[in-house]
This record gives structure tokens, sequence and C-alpha cells, in this order.
């Protein structure tokens, strides 16, 4: 931790690991958010997508409904402090899950069907296999700093749509 001093009467803190917290936090909500928006603003493609994999077919209708809600689920969880911790072991979750499937499909499947929306769908399958590992990493590396932040510092505003009365 390194304390800046400012005026001579007010003192700056900044702890690395909050910073860390709080910029991992805000990364997986934009993650999230705008994959959820990509899927829920091009549905019918994405339920169609998704009944062609080799693993989803049978789930295809409840797995497009509860892919985007869990997604913004997730992002909720991470926007409020009380919730940030589940919230990162969620998105760890969730995106070991996704990774999973990626390599499956790469790996095992004839078809590689594609159902992600935005930008992601340009992402060939092997990047986006990389993609994928770079966000499970980071919300890994987020549940392992979280328990060493200060308990005050754990409570502070990951983004700045949590307003520190939000806290209390």
């Amino acid at each position: 931790m390194k304390t800046l001093t400012g005026t001579p009467t007010h003192k700056l803190t900044i702890d690395k690991r909050e910073i860390a917290i709080q910029t991992i936090s805000c990364l997986l909500v934009l993650l999230f958010v705008y994959a959820a928006g990509s899927k829920l603003m091009d549905y019918t493609k994405f339920r169609v997508e998704i009944g062609k994999s080799p693993l989803l077919t049978a789930f295809a209708a409840p797995v497009a409904i509860a892919v985007p809600i869990i997604e913004l689920v997730i992002a909720l969880l991470l926007s409020f402090t009380r919730t940030r911790l589940p919230g990162l072991y969620a998105s760890f979750t969730l995106m070991v899950l996704f990774t999973a499937y990626i390599f499956y499909i790469l790996r095992f499947s004839p078809y590689v069907p594609c159902s992600c929306g935005g930008v992601l769908q340009k992402l060939n399958w092997t990047t986006h296999l990389w993609f994928n590992l770079f966000f499970v990493l980071l919300a890994a590396l987020g549940v392992l700093i979280f328990p060493y932040l200060e308990p005050s510092k754990s409570n502070k505003a990951p983004c700045p749509a949590d307003s520190p009365s939000s806290s209390h």
C-alpha cells in the first residue's frame, strides 16, 4: 500500500489489490453485459445456433433463456460490494464452463456452431478459447486476492454504478 500526499491535510491511500479487484470486476461486468445484450438482441439466432450444438440440442430452449439471464445476474453480483465475492466465484465457474464447452467443440465436434453475438462472433474458435482462458484466469485472480483486502476496502465499489451508500 502506498500513500500519496496531496495537500498537507489530505492523504490518498492506494491499495493495489483493491484496484485489481475493481478492475477485474469491471472487466467481467462489461464482458457479461455485452455478451448477454448481444444474445438478447439477436435471440432467435442465438437459440437456433444453440440448437445446432451437438451438446445442447436437447436443451436449446432453456439454455438460450438461462445463459443471458445468468450473465446479467453475475454482472449484478459483481456490481455490489456485498455480493462481489460470490460474483467472482460465479464468473470463474461460468467462464470455466464456457471454456470447457469450446474445448469440447474444437476437439470432438464435427460441427462448430456460432452462438456468440457481437464482436465475439468474429473470433475464430481457437482465439475464442484463449479469450475465455484469459477471463477464467482474471476471475480466478479476483477470487484469490479478494480475501486479502482490508475489511473496509472490500466494501468499496467495483464500478461507478455502485454508490458508497449501497454497501450499508
